[in-house]
C-alpha cells in the first residue's frame, strides 16, 4: 500500500478541503463586522426591561385572579363545613342531654353538656390564638422582633 503525498493535488473525483479552516486563515484576517452603536445596545437593553416587568405585571395578575378564585371556593366550602359542624354538634348536645336526662335529669344533664361544650370552645379558642400568632409573626416587618405586637 504506496504512503498518501500530501503535496499532490487532489484529483477531480474526490473533494477538495480548500475552503475549510485548520487554525490560520488562508485568505486573510477575517473581515469583522462593524460595531454596534451603544444606543442600539442601551435601547436592546431598556426593552428588555420593559417586556421583563410587562411579564412580571401580567404574572402577577394571573396569580392574583388565581388566588381570589381559590380564597373565594375555599371561603364558600368552609362556611357549608362550619353550617354542617354546627348541625353536628347542636345534635350530639341534644342527643347527650336526652340520653343523661334518663339517669341524672334534665337540668344537670344540661349543665353537663354544657360544661363540656364550654371547655371545647375554650380549647379551640386557645388553638386560634396560638395560630393567630404564628400568621401575625409572618406578617411582621422584622421577623425576630420582641417586642410588643
Amino acid at each position: 500500500m504506496p504512503s498518501p503525498d500530501h503535496d499532490t493535488p487532489p484529483s477531480p473525483d474526490q473533494r477538495s478541503f480548500d475552503g475549510i479552516s485548520h487554525g490560520y486563515a488562508p485568505g486573510g484576517r477575517p473581515v469583522t463586522p462593524p460595531p454596534v452603536p451603544l444606543e442600539k445596545i442601551v435601547g436592546d437593553v431598556v426593552d428588555n426591561l420593559q417586556s421583563a416587568a410587562e411579564a412580571e405585571l401580567t404574572l402577577l395578575k394571573a396569580r392574583g385572579a388565581l388566588a381570589y378564585h381559590g380564597a373565594g371556593w375555599t371561603s364558600a366550602w368552609g362556611f357549608v363545613a362550619a353550617c354542617a359542624l354546627l348541625v353536628a354538634m347542636l345534635a350530639l348536645a341534644f342527643g347527650a342531654i336526652l340520653v343523661l336526662a334518663q339517669h341524672i335529669g334534665p337540668l344537670l344533664a344540661t349543665l353537663i353538656v354544657f360544661a363540656v361544650l364550654l371547655a371545647i370552645a375554650a380549647f379551640a379558642g386557645w388553638r386560634a390564638r396560638l395560630s393567630y400568632g404564628d400568621v401575625k409573626a409572618a406578617f411582621r416587618d422584622d421577623l425576630l422582633a420582641e417586642g410588643d405586637d
